[in-house]
């Protein structure tokens, strides 16, 4: 079987876009956007660009800061772990970004079978050198672009859950999905199983089942016959 989770909100209480940006100030422009987004008041990939566009120039030092910080919810690896030891194949779809994911699960030392995620290009920043002509050998700090790239800007959840059934050999009816917020709806809406966690008002009405806490996630896996 194949179980999909959302990553932000769902599997980690961290939001990405907001550690990110409190390493230069914006965090508050950020968890609005973010809210917005979530509620489905602005659409998703417009979102994500006014989030990212808020990051240009954070040095890329200060954003891999901020991705150290992501962490998995109380639980998150223990459902993970044993879905992979019963078997299943654990995919994370995630309009975040890899770096954080990648960060948080190696901190828990669990593994995932895939990633799908989004990535912030890094580019050469202005030295010190620049402004200063006596001397034109500074060496250039990384930094963020303000720009996102991936799959899951534009790219829908639905579409990635059936990419990753075709790769599986899964029927879609034979998928479960875990999301929370309103870009989770598309793969919510098509898997055989849909969990809300702690989900929003606008995402509800498409969860078959929803629950608040990994432990109560795991019980409802166990009765269903996943763990």
């Amino acid at each position: 079987m194949l179980v999909a989770f959302d990553f932000d909100g769902t599997l980690s209480d961290s939001e990405m876009t907001v550690l990110l940006g409190e390493q230069n100030g914006t965090a508050g422009d950020m968890a609005d956007i973010t809210e917005r987004a979530m509620n489905n008041e602005i659409e998703y990939a417009e979102s994500l660009r006014q989030r990212c566009e808020l990051l240009a120039d954070l040095p890329d030092e200060q954003a891999q800061a901020a991705f150290d910080e992501v962490r998995l919810r109380p639980g998150a690896g223990e459902v993970i772990a044993a879905l992979r030891e019963a078997g299943h194949y654990v995919a994370i779809l995630t309009g975040g970004f890899e770096r954080g994911v990648e960060a948080a699960l190696e901190r828990e030392g669990v593994e995932v079978d895939a990633i799908v995620a989004n990535r912030l290009p890094v580019v050469d920043g202005k030295s010190e050198a620049d402004t200063a002509s006596e001397d034109t050998s500074g060496q250039r700090p990384r930094v963020l672009s303000g720009n996102v790239r991936g799959p899951l800007i534009e790219g829908t959840k639905d579409d990635a859950l059936e990419v990753a059934t075709a790769i599986v050999g899964e029927d879609r009816e034979e998928t479960i999905a875990v999301g929370d917020g309103a870009n989770d709806l598309p793969m919510l809406e098509v898997a055989g199983l849909s969990i809300g966690f702690e989900p929003k008002p606008a995402v509800e009405p498409a969860c078959d089942v929803t629950v608040s806490t990994m432990d109560e996630l795991y019980v409802l896996l166990e009765k269903r016959d996943v763990l």
